[in-house]
């Protein structure tokens, strides 16, 4: 047992709620844009080996440029960087709606995914300041359960809004980004954390320091290559696939005949041949099981040793991967299943390994040690559009677009025997209590 569930938790401050409102509106705008961006370069006629590429292009600075800003993060502050990366994020997503060439897209990507790097450690890092032994596995579940709040709403509404035209759904994100600013600049309080006086060259040095430690650098290639990489081609594949190699007329009338046609409505548009069809980006993530079910999770988590629950949630995303498979050769309800199965595997395996990452640092350097975990998520990220999304493209040639993902779900199985070993004969890492 890790954590007591009857021992008494400390209250959390308003900061953290703010920082987690904050959250929502991000990846409202973040992954409404991410999880259609798939769906809208197929409409302009590119192909999935030229999706992957502003894929990996757009992941690596995403993940890439969060090694520094959580340095900057720590040395001048978590609110002024906030700011910094809000001035970022506006134009690069108008940008959106004046660029349809490949490297207007691909460059105006880029800069998107600039501005959400300097943003993503930030959140996070506010959350670990503000927590301790008592409610920290809590705090980072109800985090998560927010990040999946706006990556559910994010895809429906943007979704429903490129229906009608791609530029209402990029002003609809720009509006959160503007929101965002507003509520940082009157609402967000620099939580106290010992870092002012420090020199950023002496920040800087420490991101190589932490680095120095051979068993902490392999950790984070071996969760690169072997977690973040299949877990990002979910992302960067659901989307596309639902929309382009499931029966999306099937789909609406599965979700209408059991949650009825209200609903199912909302999900879809109708299309070229007068049916209903399911959006493929409203149904193709995982917030609207993370939203509802993190918490509880959470709880059942902190029980149990960070790593054994890791395992599991691999386990379990090696299930989903199967079964989103077979979406597409047998009843393409199927595929809630699917996503279902993958997003309990989500919920217990990224936000325990995000936590135990950022409970190895002492609470001064939560900011550079959650850039060192997104150092890990960066490697995944960045291969994923070069090798799965166009390999996806190759089956989809072939005509069984349902390959790539028994393929993952043999990545995943692989994850579980690779960091057996990895305990096994380099051991687990201390986690600080304060």
């Amino acid at each position: 047992m890790e954590t007591s569930s009857a021992e008494r938790r400390t209250p959390y401050p308003p900061v953290f709620w703010v920082a987690n409102g904050i959250e929502v509106l991000e990846r409202f705008a973040y992954y409404g844009i991410y999880f259609g961006f798939g769906i809208y370069m197929t409409e302009l006629g590119y192909s999935r080996a030229e999706l992957g590429i502003v894929q990996s292009i757009f992941l690596l600075l995403s993940y890439g440029i969060p090694v520094i800003s959580g340095t900057f993060a720590d040395r001048y502050g978590f609110k002024k960087v906030l700011i910094v990366s809000y001035l970022a994020y506006l134009p690069a997503i108008l940008l959106l709606i004046f660029t349809k060439s490949f490297s207007g897209i691909a460059l105006t990507m880029l800069s998107i995914g600039l501005a959400a790097g300097i943003f993503k450690p930030l959140i996070a890092g506010t959350v670990r300041a503000v927590t301790d032994k008592t409610n920290k596995t809590l705090g980072f579940g109800i985090f998560y359960a927010m990040v999946n709040v706006g990556g559910s709403f994010g895809p429906i509404v943007l979704g429903k809004l490129r229906a009608i035209s791609w530029d209402y759904a990029f002003m609809a994100a720009a509006a959160s980004i503007v929101v965002m600013l507003l509520i940082t600049i009157f609402f967000y309080d620099e939580p106290p954390r010992e870092t002012e006086g420090e020199s950023l060259g002496k920040k800087m040095s420490e991101i190589w320091i932490a680095l120095s430690d051979l068993k902490f650098t392999f950790l984070l290639i071996l969760l690169g290559l072997f977690f973040w990489l299949p877990f990002w081609v979910f992302f960067n594949l659901c989307a596309v696939y639902v929309d382009t190699n499931l029966d999306t007329a099937r789909l609406y009338q599965s979700i209408a005949g059991v949650l009825g046609t209200g609903f199912a409505n909302f999900l879809s548009q109708v299309g070229e041949d007068g049916q209903r069809r399911i959006l493929g980006e409203t149904i193709s993530h995982t917030g609207w099981i993370i939203m509802v079910l993190q918490v509880f999770v959470s709880r059942v988590a902190e029980k149990y040793k960070a790593m054994p629950v890791f395992l599991f949630g691999l386990f379990l995303i090696a299930v989903g991967f199967g079964v989103i498979g077979l979406a597409s050769i047998s009843a393409p309800a199927i595929i809630f299943l699917g996503i279902a199965i993958f997003a309990v595997g989500e919920m217990v395996s990224s936000p325990r390994i995000q936590e135990y990452i950022t409970w190895i640092a002492p609470k001064e350097k939560a900011g550079q040690y959650m850039g060192m975990n997104f150092l890990a998520i960066m490697i995944g990220a960045a291969l994923s559009g070069v090798t799965y999304t166009a390999l996806s493209g190759h089956f989809n040639e072939m005509g069984r677009p349902d390959y790539v993902w028994y393929v993952l779900g043999v990545h995943a199985i692989l994850a579980i025997i690779v960091f057996v070993l990895f305990t096994k004969f380099a051991g687990e890492f201390k986690e600080r209590d304060e």
